[in-house]
């Protein structure tokens, strides 16, 4: 937002550091998928990159949107969920798209059927937990989220005066986003490797979940963003941890079965 110019006198150095904190928020959380993206563009390879880290941050801020209309929090923190479900998508689409030139036998196409059949039949969308976000088109899973966002946005809608549930809202956004590294951390374990998997992201990722909560900390948010970032530091201390750990084993996800 613009200054009047009568007020720059009054701009003092704390002003500026906030505005940079908070622009930094903002483009901050996306940052470390910068390198992730690289590297399966120029492998064109997925398989060292769980889809599900997508899932859980596409549910945990669609969440914290709908948590702002319960219960406003800074700006910088909505726009930062906007962006990262951008960049989710984005990160979705191309492993789909590469996963789909890698693969030499396609999976034939499913129809959903059951309660919603009236809705999903017309998208061809399969919610069998078989095949649950394990789609082969990226059509599928634009089409869950904008089901998941419609009901939540609904729920919301009808629900927004109930405390309770505006905040216990709030606090699955942050447990969500929290657990977004367990997927990758699973996938590890089952791989008995990390080979694919960016540890510049990783680095990134507690680097950019330290300042987050620090950030939640100086600026008051509410008391779910501290727990949030809390639980994202350790889970990538974790991850770092593996990293360490496999070093010497980089052979095992080419040799052995792996993680969808």
């Amino acid at each position: 937002m613009a200054i009047p110019y009568e007020n720059y006198d009054n701009v003092t150095l704390n002003d500026v550091l906030g505005w940079v904190a908070s622009g930094a928020m903002i483009i901050g959380g996306v940052v470390p998928y910068i390198p992730q993206y690289r590297e399966i563009q120029i492998k064109e390879d997925t398989k060292g990159f769980s889809l599900y880290v997508c899932l859980a941050l596409l549910i945990a801020n669609t969440l914290r949107i709908l948590f702002w209309f319960g219960k406003r929090y800074e700006t910088p923190l909505l726009l930062q969920s906007v962006l990262m479900i951008i960049t989710m998508l984005i990160m979705i689409r191309t492993c789909v798209n590469i996963k789909n030139k890698n693969q030499i036998t396609r999976s034939k196409e499913r129809v959903f059927t059951g309660i919603m059949n009236l809705f999903f039949i017309m998208f061809e969308v399969d919610l069998d937990t078989k095949y649950f976000w394990k789609w082969t088109d990226f059509q599928s899973y634009v089409i869950f989220m904008l089901l998941f966002g419609a009901v939540g946005a609904a729920l919301m809608y009808l629900l927004v005066d109930v405390l309770v549930f505006v905040e216990i809202v709030g606090l699955l956004a942050v447990l969500t986003e929290a657990m977004l590294g367990i997927p990758q951390f699973l996938k590890n374990c089952h791989n008995k490797s990390t080979e694919g998997m960016s540890i510049t992201m990783v680095t990134l990722w507690t680097l950019g979940d330290t300042f987050k909560t620090c950030y939640f900390i100086q600026r008051e948010a509410p008391v779910q963003f501290g727990i949030c970032g809390t639980l994202q530091i350790v889970v990538d201390l974790a991850i770092i941890t593996q990293v360490y750990l496999y070093r010497t084993n980089p052979a095992a996800l080419r040799t052995g079965t792996r993680a969808d």
